[in-house]
């Protein structure tokens, strides 16, 4: 009969042990959810503004070096613009692959 306790309270604790591992990761991912929520936030952004600010910038030494009837800096600052989506939007589906690439090893 004392086996048959002892058969008892393992299943339990592994059903506890497993649940407290769960608590502690989704406190872990709440946090990590939060930094990583800023730190895209700010990636994106800079991932978009530098290369509109390179255009501009190259679009203006052109625009003083060589003048002509275009606007090199408002062309160079639109191919920027749509350069720098183009990165944030690649980099976003990959950060979303690794996620759930993570969430596929977990279950």
């Amino acid at each position: 009969m004392n086996k048959g306790v002892e058969g008892d309270r393992e299943p339990l604790s592994r059903k506890i042990g497993s649940s407290e591992q769960r608590k502690l990761k989704a406190r872990k991912q709440s946090i990590r959810n939060i930094w990583f929520g800023f730190s895209l936030f700010g990636l994106v952004g800079w991932s978009v503004a530098i290369p509109t600010l390179v255009g501009i910038a190259f679009g203006i030494w052109i625009d003083n070096h060589y003048p002509s009837s275009r606007s090199w800096t408002l062309m160079l600052l639109v191919a920027g613009l749509c350069i720098g989506c183009w990165n944030a939007w690649r980099w976003m589906l990959q950060e979303k692959e690794e996620l759930d690439k993570e969430e596929d090893n977990e279950h």
